[in-house]
Order: C-alpha cells, then sequence, then structure tokens
C-alpha cells in the first residue's frame, strides 16, 4: 500500500492517500474549511479523533446549485457553526468569509447544509459529479471556556481514478515538468523563484543538482558543492532532513530549503552512477549520473562518472561505526520539497531508476517539478509527526510571532514551533540579566493546551498522572508527570483545576494527548480531551518587577485574585486593562526559577498582550527573552527538561521530579505505580548539580567519571552569568551523589581530557526558592 500526501499553506489542510483505488486523506484544521470536487460513486468520509468536532457541509452540483440531496438524503439544516464563526471578529471569522466569497456562496446557502456530529463516523456516496464545502466551524474558545475547535480527518475513495492526484499548487504555476520514471530533465530558474520537487507516487528518489548559469555562460562550472555546505553550516550529515542552505564552490548560497514535508533525505552522496550498477551485476542499468551526463551535454557541462547530488527522499543513515547505510524512503505521495534559488541556476532532477535495492521502494516511479513566481511568498516549514500513520504536520508560528518575528530572524524549529533563539539588539546575556535583575517576556505558545473534563475527570486524572489531583483546589496548579507501566516518563507538565470536572492540561508534547485519549477508550472513562492548542496563546513575564508590572495591566473580578494576591502555582480569569479589556488568564508559573507569570489568552488577542506588557514594561527596562537565555535560567534553576533530564527510560525520582509522585498520600493506582514503588530509593540514580574548575564547558550527552570508569552523564550544562562559573546538571549512581563529592567529566574519548568538578545541591540559584515563592 503506497500514501499520499499533501499540505496546503493557504487554507491549513492536509492530503494523503492510500490506494489500491486511489484515496486521498486530508486533515482539516479547526476553524477552516476545504472545497472538494467529487464524481459520481466517488466515496467520502467524515471523523473527529476527539469525537467532539461537528463538521458542516455545503454541496452543489454541477451547475453549482444547492444540492445536499447528492450526498445525503436525510433533510438539510442550518449551517451554525459557521454562522457562529462568520459572527465573531478575528481571523478565523475573515478567513472563512473569504472562502465562502472566492467560493460564492451567499447567508442563503448556510440554511441547507448537511451537518456531521462528533460522535459519528459519516460515510456519504457521491450521487452524481458534485462540489463540497467541510468546513470545521465554531467560534473562538475564551481562555476560561474548554471547547476549542479542533481538527476532522477526510478519506476521499476515487471509483474511477486511475493514478492519485498531485497535490494542489501552492500558487499560480509559472512552469511545471514531468520527470518519468527513470530519467532526467534539465530547467531553468531566475534568482529568487521557487522550485517544489514532489515525489508523485511516494518512495521515489529524486537527485537534484544545479549550476551557476552566469557562471556556465562565461565557460565555467560552478555547481552545488559539498565541502562549502558542510562547513559553513556546520554539519556533516543533516539527520533527519535537509541543509537550510546549499552553497556553491565560492562559498556563496545557491538554493534555500524553505519547505520540506519529510524531514528525511540524504544529502550529497553520489547520485546512483553506471559503477554501482555493474559492481552488482546489472550492466547497462540505466542510472541518474548518466541521465544528468545526456542532459547537460546541451549546456556544454562535461560528463562525470558520478554526480554529487542532493538526494531527495532518499533514506540514508550512518551506524554507530560510521558506515552509511539505507532503507526505503519516508516519503508519502504528494510529498515535496520546497527550494528557492538565491542566482539565477540551471537546475537537473531525476527520478531515479534505482530497483534492485530499497531506494525507491522497489518500484521506480515519476517526479514532477513546479516552479512558481518570484513575486510569491511561502513560509518557512518543517514536517513531522506525532504517531507515524496521521499525516505530516508543518511548523506553526504563534499569534506572538508578528512582534518576534519583528525583532529578530534568529528562529528555531522547537517541537513544531517557530520560536527565538535570542534577539537582535539585546543577546543571550542581556536577555538572562534581564530576567534576573529586571523583567522579560517569552513566547512560550510551542506548550500544548488539552481541555480535559467529564464526570470521571478526577478518576481518569488520578490514573494517568503521577500527582494526586483529587487535593487541588479550584484555581490551583500541580506539577505532574506522566509514566509508563515501567515507570519511565513519557511526559511532565503542569495541570490546572479549571472547576470540579474541568481541568487543563499544559505540557511539552503533542503526543501526550494522543495517549490519554487511548488510556481513556481502553477504560472506558466518560471524559473529553481535546486539543486547545491551536487556541490559546501564552506569554511568559518573568523576573523580580514581573509582579508590580502586570498589576498595573491586569483587572480581575472581585471572584478572583488581583495579580498582587495571586500564590505560586495558582492561576486567575481576568481582563488586560479593565473589565471591557481582551480576556486573559494569569498563572503564577515559569521556567526560570524567578518570581514570575504567564498571561494566556487567544491568538486573536496575542499582538494586543505583547504590545500592552512591552509598553508598560519600558519604565523596568523589558527585554524579550529568547530559548538560549532560558536554557541558562533553568538549569541554574535546576528545572528538568524533556530528552536532556528525563526520557521515556528515566523515572520521575531519577528526573529531579520526584516531587510530583506522592506515592505516600496518594492511594489511588496510576500507570507506572508499581514500578516505581518496587525501585528502592537506595538505588536511584540521581540527579546533581556539578561546578566544574576552568572555562571548559561541558555538553549534554557527556559520561561522567570517577576515575577510569563512567559513574553518571550530564543531562544539561551551561556556562552561569550569575556564578561566573562553568555548570552542569549530572544523573550519577547514588554512591557518588553525596555533596562535595569530586567527578570528572569526560571530553574527547572521556580519558585524554577530564573536567574537574564538585557535586552540590540543585538548584544552583535561589536553592531555598525565596525568590519563587515571593
Amino acid at each position: 500500500m503506497q500514501a499520499i500526501k499533501e499540505q496546503q499553506w493557504g487554507e491549513d489542510y492536509y492530503f494523503g492517500a492510500s490506494f489500491t483505488k486511489p484515496i486521498s486523506k486530508y486533515r482539516l484544521d479547526g476553524q477552516h474549511a476545504i472545497q472538494l470536487s467529487l464524481s459520481a460513486g466517488d466515496r467520502l468520509e467524515i471523523l473527529s479523533p476527539d469525537q467532539a468536532q461537528s463538521t458542516e457541509l455545503i454541496v452543489l452540483d454541477a451547475h453549482g446549485t444547492l444540492a445536499p440531496a447528492l450526498l445525503d438524503k436525510r433533510p438539510p439544516v442550518v449551517a451554525v457553526g459557521i454562522q457562529q464563526q462568520l459572527q465573531q471578529r478575528g481571523a478565523a471569522s475573515q478567513r472563512l468569509r473569504n472562502q465562502l466569497n472566492t467560493w460564492q456562496l451567499d447567508e442563503s446557502s448556510l440554511q441547507q447544509a448537511i451537518t456531521v456530529s462528533g460522535a459519528e463516523h459519516a460515510k456519504f456516496t457521491a450521487a452524481n459529479d458534485l462540489t463540497v464545502m467541510i468546513v470545521a466551524a465554531g467560534p473562538n474558545m475564551s481562555v476560561e471556556a474548554h471547547t476549542p475547535v479542533t481538527e476532522v480527518d477526510i478519506t476521499v475513495t476515487y471509483a474511477n481514478l486511475a493514478e492519485p492526484p498531485l497535490p494542489a499548487p501552492l500558487a499560480p504555476i509559472k512552469h511545471e515538468l514531468r520527470v518519468d520514471r527513470a530519467t532526467a530533465q534539465t530547467y531553468e530558474v531566475k534568482k529568487g523563484e521557487w522550485i517544489q520537487i514532489i515525489d508523485v507516487s511516494g518512495k521515489q528518489c529524486s537527485d537534484f543538482i544545479a549550476f551557476d548559469k552566469q557562471a556556465l555562460a562565461q565557460g565555467s562550472v560552478l555547481g552545488l558543492d559539498a565541502t562549502a555546505t558542510r562547513t559553513v553550516m556546520g554539519l556533516s550529515n543533516p539527520v533527519p532532513g535537509l541543509h537550510s542552505r546549499y552553497l556553491g564552490s565560492d562559498l556563496k548560497p545557491m538554493i534555500e530549503v524553505v519547505q520540506d514535508t519529510v524531514g528525511r533525505h540524504d544529502s550529497f552522496l553520489l547520485a546512483c552512477t553506471p559503477k554501482y550498477y555493474e559492481d552488482s551485476g546489472y550492466f547497462g542499468h540505466a542510472s541518474c549520473t548518466d541521465n544528468f551526463n545526456q542532459r547537460l551535454a546541451h549546456y556544454g557541462i562535461a560528463p562525470r562518472a558520478g554526480w554529487p547530488a542532493i538526494n531527495l527522499f532518499f533514506n540514508t543513515f550512518i551506524d554507530a561505526s560510521g558506515a552509511v547505510l539505507m532503507d526505503e524512503p519516508w516519503s508519502r505521495a504528494g510529498d515535496y520539497i520546497l527550494m528557492r534559488a538565491e542566482r539565477d541556476l540551471v537546475c537537473a532532477s531525476s527520478a531515479c531508476p534505482d530497483d534492485i535495492d530499497p531506494a525507491n521502494g522497489w518500484h521506480p516511479t515519476d517526479i514532477h517539478v513546479r516552479i512558481y513566481d518570484a513575486a510569491q511568498d511561502f513560509p518557512r516549514a518543517i514536517a513531522y509527526r506525532n504517531t507515524s500513520e496521521e499525516l505530516s504536520r508543518m511548523t506553526k508560528s504563534s499569534g506572538f510571532h508578528p512582534r518576534t518575528s519583528a525583532m529578530t530572524k534568529k528562529f528555531i524549529d522547537y517541537a513544531g514551533y517557530w520560536v527565538a533563539t535570542e534577539y537582535d539588539g539585546w543577546g543571550t546575556n542581556a536577555e538572562y540579566l534581564a530576567c534576573r535583575e529586571r523583567v522579560a517576556l517569552l513566547d512560550l505558545s510551542v506548550i500544548r493546551k488539552f481541555e480535559i473534563v467529564g464526570p470521571d475527570v478526577v478518576a481518569f486524572l488520578q490514573y494517568v498522572l503521577t500527582q494526586n489531583i483529587s487535593r487541588m483546589a479550584i484555581g490551583e496548579i500541580a506539577h505532574s508527570a506522566i509514566c509508563l507501566e515501567t515507570g519511565g516518563m513519557i511526559d511532565d507538565g503542569t495541570i490546572f483545576r479549571m472547576g470540579e470536572q474541568a481541568f487543563r492540561w499544559c505540557c511539552g508534547a503533542e503526543y501526550t494527548g494522543i495517549w490519554m485519549r487511548e488510556k481513556a477508550q481502553e477504560k472506558g472513562f466518560k471524559v473529553s480531551i481535546r486539543n486547545a492548542s491551536a487556541q490559546l496563546d501564552n506569554l511568559a513575564v518573568q523576573g523580580p518587577n514581573s509582579r508590580e508590572l502586570l498589576s498595573k495591566l491586569i483587572w480581575t473580578p472581585d471572584s478572583q485574585p488581583s495579580v498582587e494576591k495571586l500564590k505560586w502555582f495558582h492561576f486567575a480569569i481576568g481582563r488586560l486593562g479593565g473589565a471591557a479589556g481582551v480576556p486573559v488568564m494569569v498563572s503564577r508559573t515559569g521556567y526560570t526559577g524567578e518570581l514570575g507569570y504567564e498571561v494566556w489568552c487567544h491568538p486573536d488577542d496575542s499582538e494586543a498582550v505583547w504590545d500592552a506588557v512591552w509598553q508598560a514594561g519600558q519604565p523596568f527596562q523589558i527585554a524579550p527573552m529568547g530559548l538560549n537565555a532560558l536554557d541558562i535560567l533553568r538549569i541554574e534553576a535546576g528545572l528538568s527538561m524533556a530528552e536532556h533530564e528525563f526520557d521515556h527510560s528515566t523515572t520521575p525520582f531519577e528526573a529531579g521530579t520526584g516531587f510530583s509522585v506522592p506515592l505516600n498520600s496518594k492511594q489511588e493506582n496510576f500507570i507506572g505505580r508499581e514500578a516505581l514503588s518496587r525501585q528502592a530509593p537506595e538505588s536511584r540514580h540521581r540527579l546533581v548539580g556539578m561546578i566544574l574548575q576552568g572555562g571548559d564547558p561541558a555538553s549534554h550527552g557527556d559520561h561522567v567519571y570517577h576515575g577510569r570508569f563512567p559513574v553518571g552523564i550530564v543531562t544539561s550544562a551551561t556556562y552561569s552569568p550569575l556564578m561566573g562559573k562553568q555548570i552542569a546538571i549530572v544523573r550519577v549512581a547514588p554512591d557518588f551523589s553525596s555533596i562535595g563529592t569530586r567527578l570528572e567529566i569526560g571530553k574527547l574519548d572521556g580519558q585524554q581530557k577530564r573536567l574537574a568538578g564538585e557535586v552540590v545541591k540543585l538548584p544552583f540559584y535561589d536553592p531555598k526558592r525565596e525568590k519563587l515563592l515571593a
């Protein structure tokens, strides 16, 4: 079985398919719409993953007349969700209104809709050719509510289509060409133009090479250069994924990679060569190198025995010994790479003919190339998946991004969101000092938020969380871990008690919500678990002056505590600037070890919240803060981070978060309790601090030694401006965890270079938490 996927930027929906008959699968995000064309006999399925999001359909016949009976014989109803979304202010309403206008649908068309409830797995068959508009509609969720508008899955099974369709164009196409299986094509692009290389059927490699057109005109061959790219980018092999830029031998960029829906490719091995096939006993077999030589002869480029290429969709990996291995590609049909030309180029793309190994899934197919005009603009994005089966998701931006991106261009893809690492004119050290001495603000919208409500919500959370949430009061927050049956941690986060039977779980991994939903279904808990991440942004306001700043901005009703009276790990519902202002939730939480708060709001209000905090912060010399400064702050504060202090093999006790596992006071069973109870405290590896001698830095993953052999590992390390020393959080065997123990951190091979240090108690900063609790 093969699979197809497409990601459409303008409307935020995704498309994929498996087929014996071609099947297209779409993920329709909450508050978005999609238009599909169906032919007689085509089947349409709609399913809400959280079993709570309704969908509304408007059907037109081939003449553009409303015809809901072509899909559903039930009487049509009013599209209430669409009306609610259109009646409110904000981006979602305007986007939907623009789409309906484009599709020439007016208010009367909303009176004859088909509604699919969230609990329904709807299946329709088109009685004739038709066009259907599908909307996952609903009003914006307020900060105190638990009704996010969430995604739905759509599947179309085509009755008469012979092959999978290409993904919809990202913009008007300037030029396109098909690279037939086992061939290559050349094409020219101008500086600034966009190149989209599409895997038509899935698991098909495509080698890409490019040459400076001006240099060719002057008789010089200046192409993509592996050594220059790897040296300047500082990466030998980008695994998984691609370099963001590829350079020529003149050390200047030739190509920028803008979007990648796969995330796994090889970079600069040779395109397949005649020698490879001859050495394997396949004499005369077609090769990408020969195909390139034939096509490039027109430009006066001399043939080569092997062409260094960007091997798109080619799944290679490197084992512990350094050997390069390969397997079937990760790409599905419709997956693509979008690149931008940094100069006028002559390009060549192949559809690799390799059918003697897994490189092309054993069955070579076509590649499709589209060229878009330089006037177009596309967001930078990288694909990721929460599960191996789902359609890929692309990097998102929060509602604060228009403000942060105006202050810096230094962003990384962090857990599926673009997050600033540091800001122009400030820098990591200044941002760190602002938080320690004054006040700083940080976009933390990457945190995932899940609304968990229902009659069994307390019993359910007692089962899946380590923390004893039954003791929590409304308005209180608690830290908790989530563990496997082995006691290893899946995630950690904070749980907000919003009501007697309503909680909000805020965590690092989106997969946690999927896992929770699976556990609820396994045990039959009557709860709803809905992803509200797209409906809630959060801005961290941290530092000694954070309370004074926010007390000037946040109004709370008499029933809620004021900012001045808000206790640590509690929250309040209020407004920005007064009783009629933007609705917000303020929590006394953070990740810095300082007095601090987080302000939660709907993305439509994020810019207003940022502007208000920024303006009010000027007397305090407020600074924006990126992830680099946050990392120093959280290490000084001894705070754990996923894939550093914990992973699926680490227990909360070993991760330094054992306080979230009250084995004595929590009587109910929870996932991982038996494993955690079996682990004797004396045998647990322990998280401690190390202060190092000298200025050499330690790194995550370095081994910690006592004598010749390792006794632990570095989980996080940084230079502490506060202490003027290199510091590290380390996990060590209990025998070596005593305060004052002298240990060494191994560099190079662990033996030839050692960094001496001494074990200290965590946290490094404010060990009694006096600032945090002030």
